[in-house]
């Protein structure tokens, strides 16, 4: 396939030779890696990030600090030289976390180190107390019959999350904290308790969403620190009985979030839209730097150097979501999908790819492309060109993106993927360890570079991974 737009007109037509027009695709080429080494020398990717997590702190979804830093983060979209720069609001429940406690009543009292997960549900005044029914995963607990846990509070401890470069040891953990709620409800439970899901040995609870289900969170529910989780386990390992008081003052309410949404226009194709995302809102215990001012800062920082440099044929936009880290009842959602609705069916068609950056800020070590592109020419170009990076190509596509750019991709539109080294990132995730001084600048600055480069590319490339994606399937691969 064709790949850059000097490629697709003949030499003859445009009067020229054949070695200026693969002039010109080389000028393209020493575009991308000009761009990807101004970035290492220096970015606005910390100071946006630096910025953001000290004016305002924690960000919750709906908040006020989310609601000013979104405010605040448009006029400095504007003072980077970006371009029709809007803010656009959606309905939300917002939550408050409130006052909560954890505690050992039995066999001896001890104080745990506990949190409330997203949107749960406050306890009665008085608190909850109750023996726990205990479940090594969550298949155990959907195998318990109805009524079973009657008067009891459920405990699923899965085990520490296993450390993995790419994340994937998240997943069979962020399921508990999603379904297992529901899962106890329905089998007579009073409420629920979860080992974090996070990879660190350390004495501080993860938070993050649980799931509604008919338009509500069903149960008080909540996580517990490792060491904590390994208490509860050493006690039922000396049969010893175990009982737990719970307290909660969490709280919903009526809000709104709003999407930041900046562009850098393209020159000859300003139709033709590449999406950069990443997310406002942070959980409300950390000032969410890696969760994800940093990848703010990194998209950011990558379309204004590519601005900076010349003008790209395809516009660039950058979107800073809310709403991205909690669930929604029926009618509401998060900045995806309100992005979607607003541009609607017409809008997505002018959208020719996009790309998330919401996975801290460590090194990126692989480009994931969508189906069809892996193989083509425009990747072993971009290949050529993040190899310095220390980046190489991933043998497996890109499907999802990112909650952010999810609904994009079910519309329709190709994603990729910049995979960012995770082994410490779940140490960090939803935490009061999500913090600015976690961010290393260098590698901030080659995740820019790495953005830079790639986006340089496919702005100023005829690539259409669209097309790439159906002759793709039509071959079956």
């Amino acid at each position: 396939m064709t790949i850059f737009r000097t490629m697709l007109v003949s030499a003859a037509a445009l009067g020229l030779t054949a070695g200026a027009a693969m002039a010109q695709d080389a000028a393209t080429i020493r575009a991308a890696e000009q761009v990807r080494d101004l970035a290492l020398k220096g970015n606005i990717a910390f100071d946006y990030t630096e910025k953001v997590t000290t004016l305002f702190g924690p960000r919750p979804a709906g908040s006020p600090s989310e609601q000013a830093a979104a405010a605040w983060a448009a006029d400095y979209m504007r003072a980077q030289g970006f371009q029709n720069v809007r803010v656009e609001t959606f309905p939300l429940i917002g939550w408050e976390r409130g006052e909560e406690s954890v505690e050992l009543v039995g066999p001896r009292p001890q104080k745990l180190f506990a949190l409330a997960l997203g949107h749960s549900i406050a306890t009665p005044a008085e608190g909850i107390e109750a023996d726990i029914a205990w479940f090594n995963s969550l298949e155990a607990l959907q195998a318990a019959p109805q009524g079973s846990l009657n008067g009891k509070i459920a405990v699923v401890d899965a085990g520490q999350m296993v450390r993995m470069q790419d994340g994937s040891g998240y997943g069979p953990l962020s399921r508990i904290r999603s379904q297992g709620p529901n899962l106890a409800a329905q089998r007579g439970a009073v409420a629920f308790v979860m080992r974090s899901a996070g990879s660190d040995e350390h004495r501080m609870a993860h938070t993050g969403t649980t799931a509604y289900v008919d338009g509500k969170v069903p149960l008080p529910a909540f996580a517990l620190s490792a060491p904590d989780a390994d208490q509860i386990a050493r006690l039922r390992a000396l049969g010893q009985p175990v009982r737990l008081k719970l307290k909660s003052t969490a709280r919903t309410y009526q809000t709104h979030s709003q999407n930041v949404i900046g562009d850098i226009p393209g020159s000859t194709r300003p139709d033709e839209v590449i999406v950069l995302g990443s997310h406002m809102d942070s959980w409300d215990l950390g000032t969410g730097a890696f969760d994800d001012a940093a990848g703010g800062g990194i998209t950011l920082a990558a379309a204004k150097l590519i601005a900076e440099q010349g003008q790209p044929q395809r516009t660039v936009r950058v979107i800073l979501y809310g709403s991205e880290e909690v669930a929604q009842p029926e009618n509401h959602g998060n900045g995806g999908g309100a992005y979607v609705r607003g541009i609607g069916p017409a809008g997505v068609e002018h959208h020719v790819v996009a790309g998330e950056s919401d996975f801290g800020a460590d090194n990126i070590y692989a480009l994931a492309l969508s189906p069809g592109a892996r193989d083509s020419e425009f990747a072993r170009i971009a290949s050529r060109v993040l190899r310095p990076l220390g980046i190489l190509t991933s043998p497996d596509a890109e499907l999802f993106g990112g909650v952010d750019i999810a609904p994009l991709a079910r519309a329709g539109v190709p994603v990729f993927g910049l995979k960012q080294d995770g082994t410490r990132y779940f140490d960090l995730h939803h935490t009061a360890d999500d913090t600015l001084d976690k961010i290393d600048p260098a590698q901030l600055n080659q995740n820019v570079a790495a953005w830079a480069a790639l986006v340089r590319l496919i702005a100023d490339s005829d690539v259409d991974f669209r097309t790439l994606r159906a002759s793709a399937s039509e071959s079956g691969t």
